[in-house]
């Protein structure tokens, strides 16, 4: 069984975290820029048996689409055409970003390391990932 991978998609950065094998656990992976996305991704998945990728879908609180999807749909067509085999689901991301806070706050991370929006970006791709394995145990 491969792992599953899951993008937490940003302008500018963008936050990975995979799954175990037997996809158990969603650990943080990396913050990337997302210029270099997927050269990354390609390389990845040439040494990783990787047999989902689950990106978070913004939505605001009534839950239209946030602005953010102006810059995931074109990332999305590009995923696709790269890797026309790979699925890719989209998963709610509402409040990932706090979760990711308040999660580094309760494990006891110093303000200046909290205040890094790459490492906030990497335990929000993670949060993603757990809320998407949580919904197939259901």
């Amino acid at each position: 069984m491969g792992r599953i991978l899951a993008i937490d998609f940003g302008r500018k950065r963008t936050g990975l975290a995979v799954s175990d094998t037997l996809r158990i656990t969603a650990n943080p992976l990396l913050t990337i820029e997302t210029k270099n996305l997927i050269e990354w991704l390609q390389s990845y998945f040439a040494t990783e048996q990787v047999d989902e990728v689950v990106i978070g879908h913004p939505t605001q609180m009534n839950g239209q689409e946030s602005e953010s999807m102006n810059y995931i749909r074109p990332f999305m067509g590009v995923f696709k055409k790269t890797f026309p085999t790979m699925p890719i689901t989209m998963f709610d991301e509402r409040f990932t970003s706090v979760l990711a806070h308040r999660a580094m706050i309760e494990g006891g991370m110093k303000k200046k390391d909290r205040q890094n929006k790459a490492v906030v970006d990497k335990i929000a791709a993670c949060i993603i990932l757990e809320g998407y394995m949580d919904s197939l145990q259901k």
